[in-house]
């Protein structure tokens, strides 16, 4: 009989790119490691893949070695031991953008036993809605829109949600608004793309938090530092944490869906 899955797997997207997804990722993931969980990193973005650009990293094998012969413990780079590795990914690379779905289960094969060790699976995905992100986004347990409160982010991830939810029958988003001025702009943005949900798609979502502009973030990355090791006690490093609180949260609510693998087939 086949052990009930105990992982939980999350998808960060992004309607377009420039709103801190990657930055965010990363750092969530940092802060969900601080509060005591295990977790696996995974570069989603196939076509320009940059966490390792974040962490100053120039790995030696991605996900790209994975399509021959090396296994899963091969590619990991462990960031913090073994209770959080990133699997990186490459740029460019063509076979890995235009992955079909034969290709995406060989490698989500020979991933699988890595991700049931650990407690989160996070992927980092591409901005947009090309069929290999909405194939990614719509294999994880949860989802995770990043948006800011420009009205191109609103539209772009209005567009997201709407694919997702009409060809890939997804419903369940979390919403995190990121370099908000204000509670009150975040507040006002998170309505405007509910507002749109609700009317045009009969969908609820949710506001899973808000992270302020911060100085810092910019700086972190420019040092190649994550932001929660470069500036812990920054206004963002801390709604970072209060983020990731939630996500622990939700994690422990969400057993049923979580007893299932962290990671669906590709739809057709």
């Amino acid at each position: 009989m086949t052990e009930a899955n105990t992982t939980l797997s999350i998808s960060v997207a992004s309607g377009k790119g420039g709103v801190g997804k990657t930055n965010l990722a990363l750092n969530l993931c940092l802060a969900l490691h601080e509060l005591g969980n295990t977790l696996v990193l995974l570069d989603a973005d196939l076509g320009l893949a940059n966490l390792d650009v974040l962490l100053g990293l120039s790995p030696e094998k991605n996900l790209q070695d994975l399509l021959g012969d090396a296994s899963a413990e091969n590619v990991v780079i462990p960031l913090a031991g073994d209770g959080l590795v990133l699997l990186p990914s490459a740029s460019g690379v063509a076979e890995l953008v235009e992955m079909d779905d034969d290709v995406q289960s060989l490698l989500l094969g020979k991933l699988d036993a890595l991700f049931r060790r650990y407690d989160f699976l996070i992927l980092d995905l591409g901005a947009g809605i090309s069929p290999t992100v909405l194939s990614f986004a719509a294999m994880p347990q949860e989802r995770i829109v990043v948006i800011t409160p420009e009205p191109t982010s609103l539209t772009d991830s209005y567009a997201l949600i709407k694919v997702l939810c009409t060809q890939r029958q997804i419903r369940n988003f979390q919403i995190i608004v990121n370099m908000a001025e204000s509670q009150k702009e975040a507040k006002n943005a998170f309505n405007r793309l509910a507002q749109a949900c609700e009317h045009f798609l009969s969908l609820p979502i949710s506001l899973l938090g808000v992270v302020h502009r911060d100085p810092m973030v910019t700086e972190s990355v420019r040092h190649q530092v994550p932001l929660l090791k470069f500036a812990p006690t920054c206004q963002a490093a801390q709604d970072i944490r209060e983020i990731a609180k939630k996500i622990m949260e939700r994690r422990i609510r969400l057993k049923d869906l979580i007893s299932r693998s962290p990671i669906l087939k590709p739809l057709i």
